[in-house]
């Protein structure tokens, strides 16, 4: 809010993250490692198997023979959800509240405690969810997760934000541990890509509003390969079946039902 509008048209020479960062930035410039980190997001990002929502969405809308641009909106849609794309934003928020509620951010109990609050509805959004942990594949670890990390350590030291780096780290280490004991089980979880990509997207000057688009600018050669193998392999529309779960009723006459009211 008021401060000068900046345009830069993107440049031949440039490859996917090296224009990103030259057009969202007023003076257009970048370091390698800055460009180097985001083309390894832009990357992990891209695809990961066809088990993921805005991909099947990208199968299922193509079995009905809709066109390309309708098949990528459709799977836009469905990143666009918190607990699909926008999950590192929810993660970074997070974080974010984390890092103010605690007031030594090398306090494993105040952390502990703060992240054992967030899992009993208690502290961030209330949902019980520590968002950037835990993923329906990946258990012991996400590889995808330790790339990030690795990388975020240089870029962090880079950006002068090393104690923020290091709280990340801890918070990782610690939040399986507060999961067990919270939810009285030994389910092995880990920490996934959205953990860091937040955090890594915000030492690269990248506004919360623009993660998720970024996350749809990776997955479309992801959405793209999937809608070939659609069109090449499919020819079927994909229809669900459902099977009511519901008690049987008798059938009550229109004139003969009465209309019931609820009280608050």
């Amino acid at each position: 809010e008021k401060e000068s509008l900046f345009l830069h048209s993107p440049k031949p020479e440039y490859n996917t993250a090296q224009n990103i960062l030259h057009m969202i930035r007023a003076d257009g410039q970048f370091s390698e490692l800055e460009a180097r980190i985001l083309d390894l997001a832009l990357v992990l990002h891209a695809e990961h198997g066809g088990g993921n929502n805005s991909s099947f969405v990208t199968h299922c809308v193509s079995s009905s023979g809709s066109d390309t641009y309708s098949v990528i909106a459709a799977a836009i849609g469905s990143l666009k959800g918190p607990q699909h794309g926008g999950a590192s934003n929810k993660a970074y928020a997070m974080m974010q509240e984390l890092a103010s509620s605690v007031k030594n951010w090398r306090n494993e109990m105040e952390i502990c405690d703060y992240l054992t609050k967030i899992l009993n509805k208690e502290a961030y959004d209330r949902s019980g969810l520590i968002y950037g942990i835990g993923h329906a594949v990946y258990t012991v670890s996400d590889p995808r997760t330790k790339l990030l990390r690795d990388y975020a350590r240089s870029l962090a030291y880079e950006a002068g934000r090393e104690e923020e780096y290091e709280l990340y780290t801890l918070t990782e280490r610690l939040a399986p541990e507060v999961f067990n004991r919270v939810k009285k089980n030994e389910k092995i979880v880990c920490a996934n890509v959205d953990f860091y990509a937040g955090f890594i997207y915000s030492m690269l000057g990248i506004p919360p509003e623009l993660f998720t688009p970024i996350f749809a600018c990776a997955r479309i050669a992801g959405w793209s390969a999937h809608r070939i193998e659609e069109l090449v392999s499919g020819g079927r529309i994909m229809r669900p079946a459902y099977k009511s779960v519901r008690k049987r009723r008798r059938y009550v006459p229109v004139e003969k039902r009465v209309e019931k009211t609820y009280e608050e």
